[in-house]
């Protein structure tokens, strides 16, 4: 973490450590620094508790509250930052961040509340500020003996397998020795990329990959078998985590047709694809915008939800089941490396709307979540991760902004933030549960779960073959309509720019 090594011979002098966090977690570390002799010397704490501020803690003196930060780290002479304040929120985080490029100091943070808590908490652990920290969320504990008693010795098929939350999914299964995973996605690219990174660490799960689109109902058939002509089934997962979908929303509304073929039909398809081959536990990932959709995308993924539903009451086998949540954090095409990108080039961060909000959380956060959810198995039932509290997606801006030196107050040559308005099919605010929908606590205490309502959601073959039958014919306009009257959301039949 700081300046080690040797100079002509001579042991360099330890990094001079300023300390944000005079609580558990400071002292914690500092008293690890003392008995270890490890290359750092702490020399003073920063603390916004007043009763704390003069004090001398571990030995070392309270020199004053955050706001001090520019004037104690010259005062002492420090040459680096430690932010040992794990339960924070963060907007403080972000705050002190600036602080830290003012002073021309590099800073780390410490690990989450959750390693506090467990009493694990090493030098070791403390790690560069990403953009989740800014965000103030928690990691998850993973109960990996239980996904382990599901998932060891069992086939495991991930569609999408070549996407974010797919590829996170399987590098998440692998540890959990299932006998097979199966990495099933349409580009052969992605596939072979996740394949090769697997390879090396799969230990004696067999990797399977197949390249096969989730809409081609012909080729899921064909990979099912026909047991009644004594043809036995390609693939035969015990398990199937259906990650494979179209997710961008302004993409999806110029292509509803896609849409529709894919993330309804796909699902339909692949639900009867289970039930041919006898899977045991089938997990449909969607999103908050199936909540009360008012985009094409977020349409397509409320009837993804009815089918894996209406499957989940036709079936006396297989249990179907649906998990939700809202945006990932560094997902592919996600906003995060969206405006990474943005910053390289120097151009503006465009938000479409100063107040827009959005849940997030990590990829793995999610992956292990969905896993967790899934050992749950509650046929017909929709988990709905706790996502914390929604995020501004300027405050988001601001804090890339602040991770690449810049600051979003302006008064640099930063590439600063334009305001967009509004996308076609986009909310202000997503919701993560319908108004109707009574949710309940789970045996995970950040899954909520929800058992389909009565009368709702109701969902039939026939349905589906209209809407496919728009789809390849290219009839947009009716389409739309469809969706709307399938959906009751009349907002639905307009497309954009109407």
């Amino acid at each position: 973490m700081g300046k080690t090594g040797k100079d002509s011979g001579n042991k360099k002098a330890p990094t001079r450590l300023l300390v944000v966090g005079a609580g558990v977690a400071g002292q914690t570390l500092v008293q690890e620094i003392q008995r270890d002799g490890l290359p750092v010397e702490p020399i003073a704490f920063l603390d916004d508790d007043p009763q704390l501020i003069g004090q001398m803690i571990c030995g070392l003196p309270v020199r004053g509250g955050t706001d001090d930060l520019l004037q104690v780290a010259a005062d002492i002479g420090a040459e680096e930052v430690l932010l040992a304040i794990p339960s924070s929120g963060g907007r403080l985080v972000r705050r002190l961040v600036i602080l830290c490029k003012r002073a021309g100091l590099p800073f780390r943070l410490v690990p989450g509340l959750r390693a506090i808590i467990e009493g694990d908490v090493h030098f070791e652990q403390v790690a560069d500020v990403q953009p989740e920290h800014l965000l103030g969320r928690e990691t998850v504990v993973f109960q990996d003996r239980a996904a382990a008693s599901v998932v060891k010795g069992r086939k495991v098929m991930v569609t999408g397998a070549g996407g974010s939350i797919g590829g996170e999914l399987c590098r998440q299964i692998l540890p959990l020795e299932p006998s097979e995973l199966i990495l099933l996605g349409r580009g052969e690219n992605s596939i072979f990329e996740i394949l090769a990174e697997l390879d090396p660490v799969r230990g004696e799960t067999k990797l399977v990959p197949v390249i096969a689109d989730v809409r081609d109902a012909r080729r899921l058939e064909n990979l099912a078998g026909n047991r009644s002509q004594g043809i036995a089934p390609r693939l035969a997962p015990d398990i199937i985590l259906h990650a494979a979908a179209h997710k961008h929303v302004p993409l999806m509304e110029d292509n509803p047709e896609e849409a529709v073929l894919v993330n309804v039909g796909g699902t339909e398809n692949l639900t009867r694809f289970a039930r041919a081959v006898g899977t045991e536990r089938f997990v449909l990932i969607s999103t908050d915008k199936a909540v009360s959709p008012s985009s094409v995308m977020g349409a397509t993924k409320k009837m993804a939800e009815m089918v894996v539903r209406s499957a989940a009451l036709e079936s006396d086998f297989t249990r179907f089941m649906i998990v939700r949540f809202g945006n990932v954090l560094g997902s592919r095409g996600s906003v995060v490396p969206f405006f990474i990108r943005r910053i390289e080039a120097g151009l503006p961060l465009p938000v479409t709307d100063p107040l827009m909000t959005r849940f997030f959380m990590t990829i793995r956060e999610a992956a292990l979540l969905v896993i967790e959810a899934m050992v749950m198995g509650g046929k017909g039932s929709t988990y709905i991760l706790e996502m914390g509290n929604p995020v501004s997606i300027l405050e988001l801006a601001e804090n890339l902004l602040v991770l690449s030196g810049y600051d979003p107050a302006g008064g640099d040559s930063g590439p600063g933030i334009s305001i967009t308005g509004l996308r076609p099919g986009e909310k202000l605010h997503e919701a993560l549960n319908e108004e109707y929908e009574e949710l309940k606590a789970s045996d995970h205490p950040l899954i909520k779960m929800t058992k389909p309502t009565a009368g709702r959601d109701e969902w039939n073959s026939e349905i589906m073959a209209a809407g496919r039958e728009l789809a390849l014919l290219g009839d947009v306009e009716n389409l739309r309509r469809w969706l709307a009257d399938t959906l009751q959301q009349p907002s639905l039949a307009q497309g954009p720019g109407n």
